[in-house]
């Protein structure tokens, strides 16, 4: 296979998949792009594999057998990828660019722990759940934005992969309940009087008000963790600025929404219209210039 075929199956797989993180990669130039293409369509084969149908220890099976493949690309490079276009991608752009691919072993730990059904009992533990599953791609992405001061970045992005993913987890609470995952930390649950239990119609029935305040209490500490890693901007050049703005920002509305209605993801999963992300889009464009 050759690697621009490669890159354009990665491609497709992004614009079908990536439903928001699609808007900030746009924004890179070429090789750039490639590259994170390569990358989130390997998250996303990973992804795919815990969310997937199969039973159990055969999804373990399969997240071992592409850690394994990793391994094997991290040694031999695009030798090991054989005909497989995502790897072949991913295999290319580490020759061009310093990325970690080690990190997506820590992104297979965290899709294991979805596929075991782990739960938190403290936000701590639910913050390392949160590095692997989301941190972990924002140190692969440093690789492809070349930043000016790299150890200075990478806490940084670490933290607003921590906001991304508790977003998503506040996005999802009735989603992820109803294939029987539970991620906000059982001391919140208990704290607010919250069980996240569905009722006979497949919506979350905790009282609106303590669901109400549940919701405000992880929201206000995504917002804290956007605080810190949106100071990841500056270290960047304008076009790796505005891909992580635009697709922090996308991010950051459905946080707010969420915030001011928590009703809003009570029984359905909120979505922002194509119009709103197109602005998020832009505005991050116009601040990478500034």
């Amino acid at each position: 296979m050759s690697v621009e075929a490669a890159y354009a199956t990665c491609a497709e797989i992004t614009r079908r998949e990536a439903r928001n993180f699609s808007y900030g990669i746009r924004l890179l130039p070429p090789v750039k792009r490639q590259a994170m293409c390569a990358i989130y369509a390997l998250a996303r084969r990973i992804d795919d594999i815990g969310d997937g149908t199969m039973p159990t220890d055969q999804k373990l099976l399969a997240l071992s057998a592409t850690s394994e493949s990793l391994q094997d690309l991290i040694r031999d490079g695009v030798s090991a990828a054989q005909d497989d276009p995502v790897l072949v991608a991913l295999a290319d752009a580490a020759a061009r660019l310093p990325i970690a691919l080690e990190a997506f072993d820590e992104l297979i730990e965290g899709c294991r722990a979805d596929v075991e059904g782990r739960q938190y009992e403290s936000f701590e533990q639910l913050v390392h759940y949160c590095r692997c599953v989301a941190g972990s791609i924002g140190r692969l992405s440093l690789g492809v934005y070349g930043p000016a001061e790299p150890e200075r970045a990478r806490p940084l992005a670490d933290a607003l992969g921590v906001a991304l993913q508790l977003t998503n987890i506040l996005r999802d609470l009735r989603e992820d309940r109803q294939v029987g995952r539970v991620y906000l930390p059982r001391e919140d649950l208990d704290r607010f009087g919250c069980t996240l239990e569905l009722d006979s119609e497949g919506n979350l029935a905790d009282p609106p008000e303590r669901f109400a305040a549940l919701v405000r209490f992880e929201a206000a500490r995504a917002k804290a963790w956007y605080a810190d890693g949106l100071t990841l901007l500056p270290l960047l050049d304008h076009r790796s600025a505005a891909c992580t703005a635009a697709m922090a920002g996308i991010y950051r509305q459905l946080l707010d929404r969420i915030a001011v209605d928590p009703e809003v993801v009570r029984g359905q999963r909120l979505s922002l219209p194509t119009s709103s992300k197109l602005r998020v889009a832009l505005r991050a464009i116009v601040r990478g210039r500034a």
